[in-house]
């Protein structure tokens, strides 16, 4: 892809939530705006690339989405009779002094969707992203994402939701779900969880823009504000991640001077300031941790204590499966392995960690740090086995071999 067109689909993703709030806005039918907005976007990736930009994308895309919609809706004769007042109606004006994304993204993360059908329909609404960019991404069949949007659209239908603002005793509970659908479209993209691949590059480049919206919008949250950090200071070290080869390298071997330094530094100095000045929530302790991780200048040098306080914290706040097995592991860094190897047989008795290859990969990295060989070997088999992602597995297994 050249430079043209990565600045032109750059700026299609940030313009479609924007035409989109404008559509739903002034016709509402999210779902038909929705479909009206994305051949919008397709005919401007096309026309841009051949004719160049015109004087107001933004206008270009709102007009063309609104003859779209209304000929979307021409053809719908329980409405013929307003469709011909809207067709006679002049395009809306570009530029709207309201900025919609947030509505947006509170719509496309309603909690009558699965979570699945959030992902898609938030990375095609707000992200603008193509149903065949999204399925790519998550390695399923197009038609799978497509029946995913269909259905998300048909359920808002179904359930009367109007395109404004929720009340704000609804707001709270609804942002978590946004910041959760976001966190989701981050971790796939930062560890995919099948395929050949460890990264998603597109998904947590999508993930920190979207976040980094949300900030401009929320300035003051401090949830939202720890998010961000918390995805700055993990991709931060994506570069040093993976070999030449796509191999998979531990936290603990990485080459510290490969990590993204300004990424470092801006996600330090956020959530710094955040927990400073906002009540302490799960993405700021998580995005504490990270800082620490960091801010370390060797693996050796890490401050499991201050870690490990923070897991307590974060344990006390969430607890959650993933929580606890990464508690264990900054207890084993501090207590030692054989303690940690205690907590691991108490915590797996969680039905949500049976047969997770996680816990697998734990009791193998500390039964290994116990000097006990065989059985260290024996395990990172085991969670070999268990994972889908390649990467994951051609690491466990070279672990395996070389114990």
């Amino acid at each position: 892809m050249g430079e043209v067109s990565r600045a032109i689909e750059d700026l299609l993703r940030e313009l479609a939530p924007q035409v989109l709030g404008v559509l739903v806005r002034r016709f509402g039918g999210f779902g038909t705006c929705e479909d009206a907005v994305q051949e919008a976007l397709l005919a401007a990736s096309i026309q841009w690339a051949d004719e160049g930009l015109p004087g107001n994308p933004k206008g270009w895309l709102i007009t063309v989405a609104t003859r779209r919609r209304t000929e979307i809706h021409r053809n719908e004769t329980a409405r013929r009779r307003r469709e011909e007042t809207v067709a006679a109606e002049p395009p809306p004006e570009p530029g709207p002094a309201v900025d919609d994304t947030l509505t947006l993204l509170l719509l496309c993360c309603h909690p009558s969707l699965t979570p699945a059908s959030q992902i898609a329909l938030t990375l095609r609404a707000v992200g603008g992203l193509t149903t065949g960019e999204i399925a790519r991404a998550y390695l399923v069949p197009e038609s799978t994402i497509g029946q995913r949007i269909s259905r998300a659209k048909q359920r808002i239908k179904a359930t009367g939701t109007e395109f404004r603002m929720p009340p704000a005793d609804e707001v709270a509970e609804r942002l978590k779900q946004v910041l959760h659908v976001l966190y989701l479209i981050f971790n796939e993209g930062y560890t995919a969880s099948s395929g050949e691949d460890l990264h998603r590059v597109e998904l947590t480049a999508e993930a920190i823009r979207l976040t980094r919206q949300l900030r401009t919008r929320l300035p003051e949250d401090g949830e939202v504000a720890g998010l961000l950090a918390l995805m700055l200071l993990t991709d931060a070290r994506r570069p040093a991640r993976t070999r030449a080869d796509g191999a998979l390298v531990p936290l603990d071997e990485q080459d510290r001077k490969l990590w993204d330094g300004e990424a470092v530094v801006e996600g330090v100095e956020l959530i710094t300031r955040t927990l400073r000045d906002a009540p302490i929530g799960p993405y700021q302790l998580q995005a504490a941790i990270a800082a620490v991780h960091d801010e370390a200048p060797r693996a050796e040098d890490t401050d499991w204590p201050q870690i490990l306080g923070l897991y307590d914290l974060l344990a006390a706040l969430t607890p959650g499966p993933m929580v606890t097995l990464n508690r264990i592991v900054a207890f084993a860094m501090v207590h030692g392995p054989r303690d940690g190897l205690l907590e691991l047989s108490v915590a797996e008795a969680d039905p949500a960690l049976a047969e997770h290859h996680r816990v697998s990969a734990v009791r193998a990295h500390l039964l290994d740090l116990a000097g006990d060989r065989d059985q260290a070997r024996e395990y990172y088999r085991l969670a070999a086995s268990q994972t889908l992602s390649l990467p994951e597995q051609r690491y466990l297994e070279s672990r395996a071999e070389l114990t």
